[in-house]
């Protein structure tokens, strides 16, 4: 019960922990190809991916990102998770239990 309560949804994403989930960075500024791994660190501005050739640093601004959750795909803009990891997951945990 209390796994089901607090896992991962398409609703809540914002509100969780992003390191350690499967990625793919389908449009960025920095890069024309896509890119997809891990998620292995997580700041304000940056994402920082790891892939098949390495760490990739990308910035949350200009990208688009698609999250692989239980073979379920949700797309989310990187602007709209532009916070600490602490202080996003603060907010939006505030904002579904109001």
């Amino acid at each position: 019960m209390f796994e089901k309560k607090y896992s991962i949804t398409e609703k809540n994403i914002k509100a969780h922990e992003l390191n350690g989930l499967k990625v793919k960075v389908y449009k960025s500024s920095d890069s024309g190809k896509e890119i997809s791994g891990k998620i292995a660190k997580e700041t304000k501005n940056l994402l920082v991916i790891e892939t098949k050739k390495g760490e990739k640093k990308i910035p949350k601004k200009e990208a688009e990102i698609e999250f692989n959750l239980k073979g379920k795909k949700i797309k989310i803009e990187g602007k709209k998770i532009m916070f600490k990891p602490e202080d996003r997951i603060k907010m939006f945990w505030r904002k579904k239990n109001e």
